[in-house]
């Protein structure tokens, strides 16, 4: 499938406290793929990354911040994991916004582990199918979410895994439904 999205801007939305390997591979898988990948944060310069939410694993640049974004300039949105990356997202309006406004757009939105509690907070979980961490999932059905303890699922325009473990079956199906999403942000290039 390479080159399948060539073209397309797919938006990293992350914080400090990201778990290092859910923003990584799923990158370089899309990447790999001819996407262009953007990190989208709550702050300017770089994004502490996390292994296993307690060891220090490196930095991440970050490209653009996430209130001077649109959901218009990008053509997926990923949402990575780690306990502290989605806390403090979800205490961030510009970051709520942007959330909601992605998955209302219907274009494709991603999440594993922890990632899915930004949907909670943009109270976009209501009637969806998702799976998530075991701490989550309580939330995430308090939300209105029916939860389910599966690989990978699909709802929609959503796709939710359960951990790092899942990043292979994950990153295989983000690259299929992010291609799968019209034309690129901006139009043909």
């Amino acid at each position: 499938m390479a080159g399948g999205l060539d073209g397309r801007r797919v938006a990293i939305l992350a914080a400090d406290g990201v778990e290092r390997v859910e923003l990584e591979q799923p990158r370089q898988a899309l990447d790999g793929v001819g996407a262009r990948t953007v990190v989208v944060s709550i702050a300017s310069g770089e994004i502490q990354a996390r292994n296993q939410d307690l060891e220090d694993a490196g930095t991440f640049a970050v490209d653009e911040l996430v209130d001077a974004v649109s959901v218009d300039d990008f053509d997926a949105l990923l949402l990575p994991g780690g306990t502290v990356n989605p806390d403090k997202l979800r205490m961030e309006p510009a970051a709520v916004r942007f959330v909601r406004d992605f998955v209302q757009s219907g274009k494709p939105v991603a999440s594993i582990c922890h990632g899915p509690w930004n949907f909670v907070e943009a109270d976009v979980a209501r009637g969806r199918r998702l799976t998530s961490w075991p701490s989550v999932r309580t939330d995430l059905r308090n939300a209105g979410a029916e939860v389910v303890d599966e690989e990978v699922v699909t709802d929609g325009n959503i796709t939710t895994s359960r951990s790092p473990d899942d990043l292979p079956a994950f990153c295989e199906r983000i690259v299929q439904e992010f291609a799968g999403a019209g034309q690129p942000a901006g139009g043909p290039s």
